[in-house]
């Protein structure tokens, strides 16, 4: 089959705008993940919150991240096209991950009392708010333009969105390493200013390559822009004032825990509604299976993301404050060990695509529901490996690294048996006219995760003194406690999952 030619040449046979594209969202996620593991040892170290404290913020802050998405992609697709709610988006990003530099002055106890710069808290709430909103436009958004670089049936799509996708976990594993190592060794403001600074380059980058996108980011009806909105602004602006306005909101939700919760509680109780409505009324039996066989799937995801999105929560405050931290002579940051994620997608993921292709072949490749299953017995057992870990301690009561890398591979494993189906899913099973609405439920789905991820987290909070651990060992006997008890969640459900993945099958109706 012949390969369209792009009009601005190739790089190693693709179209140069992919790397374009590459570019820009290696430093996107640099940005992300640079301070994503920083953000809870920053708060609880260097402002003294407590642990619920800290992970009331990170679990309000991380929902609404992944949930922004959806409404900044359906902006783009409508109104504003890619380059623009990717340019707004970056700005936002660029603006908030900066803004997170502003370290202020240290929290120190006063008698009883602790004394917070709230000033700084405030301008620390704010560059998160700004953050989210950068997400919502600019992350759905270059997804898009790199399907648009190629034809439908362009035989390159596949290893352009692998070469897209190493390009997130490269911004992830430098990101997690460098960002987490400055924070920890040399200061706060230089973790969270090398974030910003990284934005900065995917945002130059990106401007400097738009001949090289071919005018897929640009908007399907400019016109439509121009046309006045109710308030009498033009649409363009209407929706930028509204995402100014979004700010403003998101800042103060992310201070209030039970706003975002209320939020994603209401807005799921609404979509399950909804979609119940739908299967029952709208959809014929072949449907009303399929859409039932998602809807399950997309559940399971929660319990799948709940387990591992801990990486950021328990297991980082695990990392700082019970785990011996040398590994193969060298002392890594408790932040550090957040890139065993992108380390084991680089060097597993390969054999996984592999492993489903020589299945397949001989006819024995997992369904999708066992898939989900295994994926999500493996997160399970990667807590099971820290409570093993924490049977053998050294000298000192710590927990020898090794374990949190094991937690880690697992954990991977059970991501690429997982989410690289889900989505493929998504678009297999769901009725072709609510697609769009069962990927933003997708979506929905992983944001509540990451809510749901921050209170099973707070089961095992630990009091500390001037943000440090006075008691090792009741620490550790703490988080074991809690690993236990997500070892059994995961790998029940797990098990669960394949045992009834026969009928799902049978209700997918020759879907794969």
């Amino acid at each position: 089959m012949n390969q369209p030619a792009s009009a601005y040449g190739e790089m190693l046979g693709h179209p140069k705008g992919l790397f374009v594209c590459f570019a820009t969202e290696m430093w996107e996620r640099f940005s992300f993940y640079g301070m994503k593991y920083l953000l809870l040892l920053y708060l609880t170290k260097y402002h003294l919150f407590t642990d619920a404290m800290g992970l009331d913020v990170l679990g309000g802050y991380a929902a609404l991240v992944y949930a922004m998405p959806v409404i900044g992609g359906l902006l783009a697709d409508r109104y504003l096209g890619m380059r623009k709610a990717v340019v707004f988006g970056g700005i936002l990003l660029v603006l908030g991950h900066l803004g997170m530099a502003v370290e202020g002055h240290q929290a120190y106890m006063q008698g009883d009392q602790i004394i917070r710069d709230n000033q700084a808290l405030q301008v620390f709430y704010f560059s998160l708010a700004l953050i989210v909103i950068g997400v919502g436009f600019l992350k759905p958004n270059i997804s898009t333009i790199v399907g648009k670089l190629y034809s439908e049936n362009d035989p390159r799509r596949d290893s352009g969105f692998t070469i897209f996708y190493m390009g997130i976990n490269l911004g992830s594993f430098i990101a997690t390493l460098l960002c987490g190592y400055l924070g920890e060794t040399y200061g706060w403001m230089y973790g969270f200013g090398a974030a910003g600074i990284g934005m900065l380059l995917g945002l130059i980058v990106f401007l400097w390559g738009q001949k090289y996108l071919e005018g897929h980011a640009e908007p399907n009806n400019p016109n439509l822009l121009l046309e006045a909105s109710p308030i009498g602004l033009s649409k363009e602006k209407t929706i930028y004032a509204s995402a100014l306005l979004a700010l403003f909101v998101v800042w103060q939700m992310l201070q209030y825990h039970a706003a975002v919760s209320f939020t994603l509680n209401a807005l799921s109780i609404m979509v399950v509604v909804g979609l119940i409505w739908f299967l029952f009324t709208q959809c014929n039996s072949v449907e009303r299976g399929r859409m039932g066989v998602l809807m399950t799937l997309t559940i399971s995801t929660v319990v799948f993301w709940a387990l591992f999105e801990q990486s950021a929560a328990s297991m980082t405050l695990y990392a700082d404050r019970v785990l011996d931290r040398n590994l193969l002579g060298f002392e890594l940051t408790a932040a550090q060990f957040g890139a065993m994620n992108a380390f084991f997608i680089f060097t597993t993921a390969p054999f996984f695509a592999w492993l489903w292709m020589a299945l397949a072949k001989r006819g024995k490749e997992p369904s999708t529901p066992v898939k989900f299953g295994l994926g999500i017995i493996q997160a399970g057992l990667g807590f099971a490996a820290l409570v093993y870990g924490a049977e053998h301690p050294d000298e000192l009561g710590k927990v020898a690294a090794g374990w949190m890398v094991l937690a880690y591979f697992l954990h991977t494993t059970g991501e690429l048996c997982l989410s690289p189906v889900g989505l493929s899913a998504v678009t297999k099973l769901a009725v072709p006219k609510v697609v769009g609405v069962m990927m933003g439920s997708w979506f929905l789905a992983t944001a509540y995760s990451e809510m749901v991820a921050a209170q099973i987290a707070k089961i095992a909070s630990i009091e500390t003194v001037s943000g440090e651990v006075a008691d090792v060992a009741m620490a550790l006997a703490s988080y074991t406690t809690l690993f236990e008890k997500l070892t059994l969640v995961g790998v029940g459900f797990g098990i669960l999952l394949i045992i009834v993945s026969p009928l799902l099958k049978k209700h997918m109706h020759g879907v794969h």
